[in-house]
């Protein structure tokens, strides 16, 4: 079992920055590939960024490349997501998510996570 459990949202003005956390417990963190992505009433869930197990292979959405940053530390066992240039369409509930089972691999897009957190909310005010 791993428990991911996200910090770090809240409120912040358009132009501002947010860090998100996502810090893992359970099986080892550094082996396995994570996630974020978000989700806003009424919208499927939106893929966001990907890290691979070792931090070499970063993927991004286009509407995020550049103002998002991913980063992890595996010694810590936790997955960063560093935010700026926030705008108020970037509001949403944020979630970190895991492939435990692709071991020393990177995110695979056409595979869910199968570990997810509880999420955090992340508002960006105009």
């Amino acid at each position: 079992q791993v428990q991911l459990v996200e910090s770090g949202g809240g409120l912040v003005q358009a132009g501002g920055s947010l860090r998100l956390s996502c810090k893992a417990s359970g099986r080892t963190f550094s082996l396995y590939p994570m996630a974020w992505f978000r989700q806003t009433p009424g919208k499927e869930r939106e893929f966001l960024s990907t890290i691979s197990w070792n931090g070499a292979i970063t993927y991004y959405l286009d509407s995020v490349k550049g103002r998002f940053t991913i980063s992890r530390d595996n010694a810590e066992n936790t997955v960063y997501l560093q935010m700026n240039s926030l705008k108020p369409e970037d509001t949403a509930v944020y979630y970190c998510a895991a492939q435990t089972t692709r071991i020393y691999s990177a995110w695979r897009r056409d595979l869910t996570g199968d570990y997810w957190g509880q999420g955090t909310q992340v508002t960006v005010s105009s």
